[in-house]
């Protein structure tokens, strides 16, 4: 049992190694990171003129040395009506951009959005003000 449990902690360890990022990865994927930045600023919250990226939907980006781009993300409200149109629109978006081999994403509420998640880009476009804003729901 015990060879049983080491051999599996060895496999974990190894996988573990294989997915850490060197310096030189993350100098090599970089580019891949600012395309899919790119391609999320594409995609457009349905409600508000502001892309999920500037809104600050997206909580996390990770891409792994596969080249499989990871998102964490949320919606202003949980009940978003167009949810699952964004998702469709978030996957096909990063998938399409060259070099990215496959795109996960999670959804989460936690912790749930408010206004000081915006962009600077997001504040100006929407008018807010930061002296002005309680950084308060849209």
């Amino acid at each position: 049992m015990f060879e049983r449990i080491k051999k599996r902690l060895k496999v974990g360890d190894e996988q573990q190694k294989e997915s850490v990022l060197t310096a030189a990865d993350v100098k090599e994927l970089q580019p891949l990171y600012s395309d899919v930045i790119l391609a999320l600023k594409q995609v457009y919250d349905p409600e508000i003129p502001v892309n999920i990226y500037d809104l600050g939907l997206v909580y996390e980006l990770n891409i792994n040395k596969q080249r499989e781009v990871s998102i964490v993300m949320t919606f202003t409200a949980p009940n978003c009506p167009m949810a699952d149109e964004v998702l469709q629109e978030v996957q096909e978006n990063v998938v399409r951009v060259p070099g990215v081999t496959k795109c996960n994403i999670e959804l989460t509420f936690d912790p749930v959005w408010d206004r000081s998640m915006l962009s600077e880009e997001a504040r100006v476009e929407l008018g807010l003000d930061y002296e002005e804003d309680d950084y308060g729901k849209l």
